[in-house]
């Protein structure tokens, strides 16, 4: 998380080849919080860079609702998760 919070942490990670390794390992990965993070992590990765002045993600001002409906959607993750049958994970 916190390497992905600037650009240039960003971009280091880009440029070393973390994608594929993070690909690869999601491919193969069976935790359902590993995988969520790493689809999280590919997200950011793989996504267009913030505008000008939002470089420094930890800098960036959330709204506070928007806030709130991110944390409501991890947390629906995870009881689905929980509440999902082992088999079909």
């Amino acid at each position: 998380e916190q390497l992905t919070a600037t650009k240039a942490g960003r971009t280091q990670l880009r440029s070393r080849g973390s994608y594929l390794v993070l690909r690869q390992l999601h491919a193969w990965e069976k935790d359902p919080e590993v995988l969520s993070a790493c689809h999280k992590l590919i997200q950011v990765l793989i996504g267009d860079e913030p505008e000008a002045g939002m470089e420094n993600l930890l800098e960036v001002a959330v709204p506070e609702e928007l806030e709130r409906r991110l944390r409501d959607a991890d947390r629906r993750e995870r009881e689905r998760r929980d509440t999902e049958p082992e088999a079909s994970r």
